[in-house]
């Protein structure tokens, strides 16, 4: 289920995955649950993004200590 995350002046990509999903490398998994928003490097204050719910063995090449 996802849940909702309203963006703060300033915020990216990145910074956003490490925070509400705990890694930034599910950055692109929250950018595809976002599509009308992927040209944003850094949000303006109060874009509502949808926050998928995602595990450490869906990043790509992970290596396996990691997931």
């Amino acid at each position: 289920m996802a849940t909702k995350y309203v963006t703060k002046l300033g915020d990216m990509w990145d910074v956003i995955a490490k925070s509400e999903m705990g890694d930034e490398r599910f950055m692109s998994i929250l950018m595809k649950a976002n599509p009308d928003y992927a040209d944003y490097n850094m949000f303006p204050a109060g874009i509502e993004l949808s926050i998928p719910s995602a595990t450490k063995a869906v990043i790509v090449n992970l290596p396996p200590w990691r997931r």
